[in-house]
């Protein structure tokens, strides 16, 4: 398995002094994503809880929605010359009977860590249909998600305080779970924030929460098409980010009645989508 992080030396300069130090690193590997022993996707990736992402990219990706629906997940030999295992090859292997959709649209090809999205044929083949809407009466008898805008400002913070590998190194981004009542779920972090939110669905997928339908996602940095789609195919109804969104992630969260927030920072933040869902008690400013 690799590491975490990684020790470099770096030159220090500091006001004019030279010296020389070694520094903490996150580290960066190809992980190659296989289904039923045929090649799929290659992400880079921070190392660890790589069964995990790789369900939660399955479930991104409508191949699994359900726990029962997943066999085993098992590392592969590596490409070697001795053949042994590099622990950045993944194998998941569906259950007998599920229904494999056609997910081979140019998509096993080189995914980097700051563009999950390298690599889809169109715009078409990202808006893959989801298992669960996000409809906050369907077969719920609990009363609607309702936030309070001082709740969201409460997030950021807890999520900055439990990033324990962006203590030491400074370079991963953080994809977080919490409750409606703010309470803290799961966080993962990733150099890219595309496989950290994957690896916090796929988890959920193998405990069996899925669909996450009463929780806020909240992820470090921009809020782009592709984690909003991941958030609808969990059936997760809040996405919230501590950036800017893209304009196809405002289109994609309008479209399937997901709150959308960015640049939630301190108290302030700008709602794109889904406002129904935040407690608003002052009206909108005019002019």
């Amino acid at each position: 398995m690799g590491r975490v992080t990684e020790r470099r030396k770096v030159i220090r300069i500091r006001d004019g002094a030279v010296s020389t130090r070694p520094d903490t690193l996150v580290a960066e590997e190809p992980l190659e994503i296989r289904l039923n022993g045929k090649p799929l996707a290659i992400t880079m990736r921070t190392p660890g809880d790589d069964f995990a992402l790789a369900a939660g990219f399955l479930v991104s990706e409508g191949v699994l929605g359900a726990a029962e629906e997943l066999q085993n997940i098992v590392y592969c030999a590596g490409a070697t010359v001795d053949g042994s295992n590099t622990y950045n090859i993944v194998d998941v292997r569906t259950a007998p009977g599920v229904v494999i959709p056609d997910i081979t649209l140019e998509r096993n090809v080189y995914t980097t860590s700051s563009c999950g999205l390298c690599g889809k044929a169109s715009l078409d083949a990202v808006r893959t249909t989801a298992r669960w809407s996000i409809d906050d009466t369907a077969g719920d008898t609990a009363p609607p998600v309702r936030l309070e805008p001082e709740l969201l400002a409460s997030l950021p913070d807890r999520l900055r305080a439990a990033q324990r590998v962006f203590d030491r190194t400074g370079g991963l981004h953080a994809a977080a779970l919490f409750t409606e009542d703010g309470e803290l779920v799961d966080i993962r972090e990733d150099v890219g924030r595309h496989n950290a939110v994957d690896k916090l669905v796929g988890r959920a997928l193998q405990n069996g929460s899925l669909p996450l339908s009463r929780t806020i996602l909240l992820v470090s940095g921009r809020a782009s098409f592709e984690l909003a789609q991941k958030a609808v195919m969990a059936g997760i109804p809040f996405l919230a980010a501590v950036s800017a969104p893209s304009s196809l992630a405002v289109d994609l969260a309008a479209e399937s009645n997901l709150t959308l927030v960015g640049f939630l920072r301190g108290t302030s933040m700008n709602v794109y989508a889904g406002e129904h869902r935040i407690a608003l008690r002052a009206a909108a400013s005019q002019g």
